[in-house]
């Protein structure tokens, strides 16, 4: 049986409806190696409503076990599906991802379910005196996906004294709120308006 909460990743790759009616905390980690950009950690917490049938789905299976795997598995190729639903720049070019990702699980968290995994660079990109534009949504703003607060988005040790990350959250203007509250479940914005890309939040990665 798949579960919903698998079902709305799926649903999501089919151009869902919009404005948004799930909601996923994020956190990231930058990832660097020898001066090299070369991933990001990423956590997903989803909100309690779209935790409920996956939640359900896994019952009392431990950490681990086999169901978790299964369901991590299926959540995962739909993520892989929307480009883990990121995207970074730099000199105005998209930087590619490779689309194994490397290592992820799914994990319970009292009421919510949390999908952890590293999003690996197809290849790695010097750090010192660039600058890159790291972004985490979904196109049709059906799913909102959000920094609670800029510390939600890290740098390791090794990165934190010669780089900073600065998380810019959007204001859209009234037109395009009015719009996005407008649309019920069954509506969907046009496929290429890129109606989330209005409301997320953008993280500046500089270095010296």
């Amino acid at each position: 049986k798949q579960c919903v909460s698998v079902a709305f990743f799926m649903f999501l790759s089919l151009s869902a409806a919009a404005h948004p009616h799930s909601f996923i905390s994020l956190q990231t980690e930058a990832v660097a190696e020898n001066g090299l950009l070369t991933g990001f950690k990423m956590r997903w917490t989803m909100d309690e409503i779209t935790s409920a049938d996956l939640l359900y789905d896994a019952g009392n299976a431990k950490p681990g076990s086999e169901i978790w795997k299964k369901l991590a598995a299926e959540v995962m190729a739909n993520v892989l599906g929307q480009h883990y639903f990121s995207e970074l720049w730099h000199n105005g070019q998209r930087v590619k991802f490779d689309n194994r990702p490397a290592g992820y699980g799914l994990e319970r968290s009292g009421h919510q379910a949390v999908l952890t995994f590293t999003l690996p660079l197809a290849k790695p990109q010097p750090l010192a005196g660039q600058t890159f534009t790291f972004s985490t949504y979904d196109p049709t703003y059906y799913v909102d996906m959000y920094y609670d607060k800029d510390a939600d988005f890290t740098l390791p040790t090794a990165m934190k004294t010669s780089c900073t990350a600065k998380v810019m959250t959007p204001k859209p203007n009234e037109k395009m709120l009015s719009y996005a509250q407008s649309l019920d479940k069954a509506d969907a914005p046009p496929e290429d308006m890129e109606l989330g890309n209005y409301f997320a939040q953008k993280v500046t990665l500089q270095c010296q």
